[in-house]
């Protein structure tokens, strides 16, 4: 080998070796991926960095006379390197397909490949059928050669067997990052049985761990997103179910003690009392947003039926032009329960609401502002941790934000941005 293939091989390496201490790096302190898989990577990395920093070692005494054992020991650590993510790939695919590793018959006979391979290894360091290192410290091929490789090129066969048997159970984006991690190892290997494909072989690893680190990096956090999704959308069911039980009842009171005072005005307490049911039943099922104008008549709907208990106590003051646009369901109704809840006092002053709609350059604002007690933004009182459930839905489902300012005495300003 010349002195210029020897540098530009070094070079080589020295990427490889890189490449593997930033994915290395990356499986320890990247979030995102949970326990098994995180202890996976750093594993499966850590040998990728050995491995290349071994072949990065070797090019530095190539072709030395006199280094004959040093060459002869780095290239079984190596060829024993490399081949370990090899059931380490099997022990992978079983735990996305959700199988255990003890009773697999795959696993079996990857790892049965795997000790015969092992054992070709060590009749390799004793005779030179196989493989042998010159007194001038190059590496041969003995003729024998293509027997050791056998072994690990079945090992990749049964493992793309075993994914294409458990495709379905797989998700796309798992398939395709093992998919990936074990074809171009697949066709170095192939191409090993014939001439010398090293660099391949270890460019094709290195490439192969990052795309399927990145892949599976991307599908847990896609995983994570629809998760926190479906609480998201749970929130909304338990906050539908927690009615608060004397609002209903005074509720049902008001109506029959108004059905012989005013049956007109008992007629319209029961309809919107019923829309108000409706509306939180209705918000058990919804996992997706609704149109505005669906919320607003929810608490519209709640509104009046407080205003109908509490008379000249509260106050309400639309001010909704714009109202084309989409919220999760009971985003806005529980900001107006909870400033009713928390902020009316029959012995103090009325209690006024305003809640206001706007259009702006990034999308759309709804306002609700209040005079009652407030509280402090910061703590960990119930109202705060009410309006919390609403923020988180509101991030999840649609990207919106909000801002609470309150302060102790000084009433309530809940603003809500909608992208």
């Amino acid at each position: 080998m010349s002195g210029q293939m020897i540098f530009i091989r070094g070079l080589f390496y020295g990427a490889t070796l890189l490449l593997m201490g930033m994915g290395l790096c990356f499986a320890f302190i990247m979030p995102g991926i949970e326990g098994w898989n995180k202890r996976f990577f750093k594993i499966f990395f850590g040998l990728l960095f050995l491995n290349s920093s071994f072949s990065l070692l070797e090019m530095f005494y190539y072709g030395v006379p006199g280094l004959e054992r040093v060459a002869i020991a780095t290239n079984f650590l190596m060829s024993l390197i490399s081949v370990i993510p090899l059931p380490m790939m099997t022990l992978f695919l079983l735990r996305c397909s959700g199988e255990g590793w003890q009773k697999s018959a795959l696993f079996r006979t990857v790892l049965a490949f795997f000790g015969l391979y092992f054992i070709l290894l060590i009749v390799a360091q004793f005779t030179s059928i196989f493989y042998y290192v010159t007194p001038d410290n190059l590496f041969r091929f003995g003729s024998w050669y293509p027997v050791i490789i056998i072994p690990t090129l079945a090992m990749e066969l049964f493992n793309l067997t075993g994914l294409s048997r458990r495709r379905k159970v797989l998700t796309k984006k798992q398939f395709y990052a093992i998919l990936i991690s074990m074809l171009p190892l697949t066709v170095a290997l192939i191409v090993h049985l014939f001439v010398a494909a090293f660099p391949f072989i270890v460019a094709g690893i290195a490439i192969s761990a990052i795309s399927m680190y990145g892949l599976v990096l991307s599908d847990e956090i896609e995983q994570h997103f629809r998760q926190q999704q479906e609480i998201a959308r749970q929130s909304a069911g338990i906050m539908a179910l927690q009615m608060r039980p004397h609002f209903i009842h005074n509720t049902l009171m008001s109506i029959y003690y108004l059905c012989q005072q005013d049956p007109l005005e008992a007629q319209r307490v029961t309809l919107d009392f019923n829309t108000y049911l409706e509306k939180n039943l209705t918000a058990l099922a919804s996992d997706e947003t609704i149109p505005f104008s669906e919320e607003l008549e929810h608490t519209r709907a709640y509104l009046n039926v407080e205003q109908a208990l509490y008379d000249e106590s509260l106050f309400v003051v639309y001010d909704t032009p714009h109202i084309a646009f989409r919220v999760p369901p009971l985003t806005l109704q529980p900001i107006v329960e909870n400033a009713v809840k928390h902020g009316l006092d029959p012995d103090s002053e009325p209690l006024r609401i305003s809640i206001q709609t706007k259009e702006t350059d990034s999308g759309s604002e709804i306002i609700v502002s209040d005079n009652g007690t407030g509280f402090e933004a910061e703590s960990d009182d119930k109202p705060h941790i009410a309006l919390a459930n609403i923020r988180q839905r509101l991030e999840m489902m649609c990207g919106g934000k909000m801002t609470i300012t309150s302060h102790k005495g000084g009433g309530t300003v809940v603003k809500l941005t909608i992208p």
